[in-house]
C-alpha cells in the first residue's frame, strides 16, 4: 500500500454536509474558528477539517490573509478548519447570520441555508471532515491554510458531484438513511480533492506529499507505516527500495527535512501518545506495539519528544479530556433552557 492510502485507512474519516445554503448577491458570511465548530459538532479532541465546495455562481473565501476565487466545480479545503469569510465580492456589505447557520449545523437541519441580497445565485454544499489529529498529522503538516481544486475535469469527479446533490437534496427532504450516505460521499469527495491536490504541486515542491509521489521516498514512507514495529536499519530500507545508504538518506531528508530512522521515531511516538490517550493499554505493551523493546528506552524517547513520561502524558490527557466533556455538557444543557 502506497503512503498516503496507509495513513488514510487509519485516520478513520467521520464526516457529513452539515449546511447547504443559497445565496444571492450581495451576500457576507463569516465562519466561526474551529473551537466554535468543535463543540457544536460534539467531536471532542478529533481534529476538524471544513470544505465548500460551490456548485452554482461564484464567490470568493478569505483566511490568513489569503484570498480563494471561486468558480462552479470548486472545491475549497481549509484543513485546520480557521476562521474564514465568504462572500459574493470584496464590497459586499450584506451579512448572512452565523447564528442561523450555526444553529442548523447544531441541529443537523439539512435544507438549505436561503439568503442575500436578491442578485446572482451561489450555491454550496459545505461540510466538516473529523480526523484523528495524531494519525492525520503528516498529511496536515503538508497542507496550505487553504486550497482550492476543481472536480468537474474528470468523470470521478462528476460522479462525485452527481452524488452529492442528489444526496444533499434526499436528505434536505428527510429521506431515510440518506444523511449516513451523504457523510460516506463526503468522505470520498475529501479524499478526491486531496488526491489533486497533490497530482498538481509543483515538481520541486518539497514535504510529507510530494514526497508520497516520489519513487524512493513513497515506497520508504509506504513500508515505514506499513510495518512500524520491524526493528528497521537504515541498511535494511535502503536494500528495500533498491538504493544506497547515503542516496536514501539525501533524498528522503530533501522531501522531509529529516533522515529516515529520524522520522520513524517521530511517527511511532505519535502511535503511542494515540494508544496512552484513547485506551487503557498498559505502557509496556504500548511501547512494544511501536517498536520499542525496551520500556525504558520508550519512556525516555516519549518524553525527549512530548516534555513527560507516558504515565503522566496519559493522566494529564484524559483529565483534560474529562473536563472538555463536562462543559460540552453544560453548554448543551444551558442550549436547551
Amino acid at each position: 500500500m502506497d503512503a498516503f492510502s496507509e495513513i488514510l485507512s487509519g485516520v478513520k474519516l467521520s464526516g457529513a454536509v452539515y449546511f447547504s445554503a443559497e445565496f444571492s448577491a450581495p451576500w457576507r458570511f463569516s465562519s466561526p474558528p474551529s473551537a466554535t465548530l468543535s463543540q457544536l459538532l460534539g467531536i471532542g479532541s478529533a481534529h476538524l477539517l471544513i470544505y465548500h465546495f460551490l456548485i452554482e455562481g461564484e464567490a470568493l473565501v478569505i483566511a490568513e490573509d489569503e484570498s480563494v476565487q471561486l468558480r462552479p466545480g470548486d472545491v475549497v479545503v481549509l484543513p485546520h478548519a480557521d476562521s474564514h469569510l465568504m462572500t459574493s465580492d470584496r464590497g459586499a456589505t450584506a451579512t448572512v447570520q452565523a447564528s442561523a447557520i450555526l444553529s442548523k449545523i447544531k441541529s443537523r437541519d439539512l435544507t438549505p441555508v436561503q439568503a442575500g441580497g436578491g442578485g446572482a445565485p451561489a450555491r454550496f454544499a459545505c461540510g466538516y471532515m473529523a480526523c484523528d489529529p495524531y494519525i492525520s498529522r503528516p498529511i496536515l503538516s503538508g497542507l496550505p491554510p487553504i486550497f482550492k481544486v476543481n472536480i468537474r475535469t474528470d468523470r470521478s469527479g462528476q460522479w462525485l458531484e452527481n452524488s452529492i446533490l442528489h444526496l444533499v437534496e434526499e436528505a434536505g427532504s428527510g429521506q431515510v438513511g440518506s444523511a449516513a450516505m451523504l457523510a460516506k460521499v463526503s468522505e470520498a469527495l475529501f479524499v478526491d480533492t486531496l488526491r489533486r491536490y497533490i497530482t498538481a504541486l509543483p515538481d520541486q515542491q518539497v514535504g510529507w506529499l510530494a514526497g508520497t509521489r516520489d519513487s524512493i521516498v513513497g515506497k520508504s514512507l509506504g513500508l515505514l507505516h506499513s510495518r512500524v514495529a520491524h526493528p528497521w536499519t537504515i541498511a535494511d530500507l535502503a536494500e528495500e527500495v533498491g538504493i544506497s545508504r547515503s542516496a536514501l538518506v539525501e533524498r528522503f531528508t530533501r522531501y522531509l527535512s529529516e533522515p529516515p530512522m529520524t522520522y520513524l521515531t517521530r511517527w511511532r511516538l505519535q502511535l503511542a501518545a494515540r494508544s496512552l490517550e484513547t485506551t487503557s493499554r498498559g505502557v509496556s505493551e504500548i511501547a512494544a506495539e511501536v517498536g520499542y523493546e525496551s520500556e525504558a528506552a520508550f519512556n525516555r524517547a516519549f518524553k525527549r519528544e512530548f516534555g513527560d513520561p507516558p504515565g503522566k502524558y496519559r493522566r494529564d490527557r484524559r483529565q483534560s479530556s474529562q473536563q472538555s466533556s463536562q462543559k460540552q455538557v453544560r453548554v448543551h444543557v444551558a442550549g436547551r433552557k
